[in-house]
């Protein structure tokens, strides 16, 4: 995860930075995966009906942080399309992707 962090900060390459962005987001999405799991724990899914046995919650695996790093991964897709797709178009309009080349071309 630091290693994308510093990516982002630390290196003037766009397409560096946007290599950093997708490793951090990443690392962050298979932090939360690994959070959710448990020893032990089984599928929500309840077989035998409600009857007279309770449900204990802790039996099972909460499948929320599954979903929403599913969710997270498609906008981190997207995330990089638009990012690589004004990479293309800066790279278009100034000939370099050095961050700090494209700050003395706009001045």
């Amino acid at each position: 995860m630091m290693i994308g962090f510093y990516a982002m900060i630390g290196k003037r390459n766009l397409v560096k930075k946007i290599i950093g962005m997708n490793l951090f987001q990443t690392a962050i999405i298979l932090f939360f995966v690994s959070i959710a799991a448990k020893r032990g724990g089984t599928l929500p899914i309840i077989e035998h009906g409600h009857g007279v046995h309770a449900i204990q919650a802790t039996a099972y695996v909460n499948p929320l942080p599954h979903v929403l790093m599913l969710t997270a991964i498609v906008v981190m897709v997207s995330t990089l399309g638009v990012a690589l797709a004004i990479v293309i178009a800066i790279y278009k309009r100034y000939n370099t992707l050095e961050e700090d080349e494209i700050l003395k071309l706009r001045k």
